[in-house]
């Protein structure tokens, strides 16, 4: 025990000083106006988001910004009243599109997403946002301020995510933290760095650089389009990641089990499929995360010790996640429960996986696809 224990030490002591400041709670999109306000044409694609759909559209047609604005939905099979519901809203700054059957190759997703930049025109930007975000006022403006200061192609942020069930708050804000650890932003908005991410909620792509990649079809039977694209984009062009306070989803996750299949929905994707890299990703949580508080429990002298400093070392490092979400430090020392929970599901998802089930996200399936 006592050698996993500094092993663990040794990760913690990497991940804390070399990882990219994956911890730290910036950069944060601040609230901004850019000197010139550019078209923007808004692409939301939905399906089946009846109940967050008005209020989603509502705030972005309630934009505080001094351009041309226009938003395009596409209803994407829905099988409830999401389109009905955003015709409704009667405004002439919003297309409705009921989606055409998918093509082979295509997730369901992407192939809403092309059929809206298609309808889009000349504008220089497209906002890729999804129909459970709602926008602060001012939230476009900063996107496009923030693109302009830059110079970058792509500019995205996780915005924030509810937290109103006990499953949220004790699984939600180390979703955001995992994700900061795959991809730390520093490293994310480094030119230099090769590390490319962004947050499908919502992403401000300039139509250059969307005509460089190729379009959407460059990414069309990716399942992480978020982070397909960015990859795609900063091989030319810059790209941006950061936080929001501008911009909160509010698509509840009321139990675990919800959470659960989020997770599990691209996990295994995330590795490839790949069940050497899934042994690899367990053995490296298992000690990362686990060694630490099984240290301290049942370890015995320097064991302990050791055990005891890395569990400190990870607890803190999830400090600023928990501050953003407006929870308690006593949270953090229970990071490794949490984590545990994470390698369960990622577990679950390559289960799911090799008995045939794919991924499975809102009636459809997908086998083969790519991260």
């Amino acid at each position: 025990m006592t050698v996993l224990a500094i092993l663990s030490l040794c990760a913690w002591v990497w991940l804390l000083a070399a990882h990219g400041r994956f911890w730290q709670a910036g950069p944060v999109l601040a609230p901004d106006r850019p000197a010139e306000s550019p078209a923007v044409v808004a692409v939301v694609p939905a399906r089946d988001e009846a109940p967050c759909v008005a209020r989603s559209l509502g705030s972005l047609l309630a934009q505080d910004y001094a351009g041309d604005l226009r938003v395009i939905l596409v209803d994407d099979g829905s099988t409830d009243r999401t389109g009905a519901i955003a015709r409704d809203l009667a405004d002439p700054r919003l297309t409705v599109l009921t989606g055409a059957s998918r093509p082979a190759g295509w997730t369901g997703k992407q192939w809403a997403v092309s059929q809206g930049i298609a309808k889009a025109g000349p504008a220089e930007f497209i906002l890729l946002t999804d129909a459970d975000i709602v926008h602060e006022r001012g939230h476009l403006a900063a996107l496009v301020a923030q693109a302009e200061r830059t110079d970058a192609d792509l500019v995205s942020e996780m915005v924030r995510l509810s937290r109103a069930s006990a499953a949220e708050r004790a699984l939600i804000p180390a979703f955001v933290f995992f994700f900061q650890l795959l991809y730390p932003f520093a490293w994310v908005n480094d030119p230099r760095h090769r590390t490319a991410a962004a947050a499908g909620g919502t992403m401000l792509v300039r139509r250059r650089a969307l005509d460089r990649i190729g379009g959407i079809a460059a990414i069309r039977d990716a399942l992480i389009d978020d982070v397909a694209l960015a990859a795609a984009v900063k091989q030319g062009g810059r790209i941006w990641l950061g936080h929001t306070a501008l911009a909160h989803s509010i698509r509840p996750y009321p139990r675990a089990t919800e959470i659960w299949r989020m997770i599990a929905r691209s996990a295994y994707v995330q590795l490839r499929c790949s069940p050497l890299l899934l042994v690899g990703c367990i053995v490296g949580m298992a000690l990362v995360w686990i060694v630490p508080p099984v240290a301290v429990i049942a370890g015995h002298g320097a064991g302990r010790a050791v055990g005891a400093v890395a569990w400190v070392g990870l607890a803190c490092s999830y400090l600023p996640s928990l501050r953003r979400y407006r929870l308690s430090a006593w949270r953090a020392p229970f990071l490794p429960l949490v984590a545990a929970f994470y390698m369960a599901a990622t577990i679950g998802s390559a289960v799911n996986h090799h008995l045939g089930r794919g991924v499975a996200w809102k009636g459809r399936a997908y086998q083969g696809a790519r991260a």
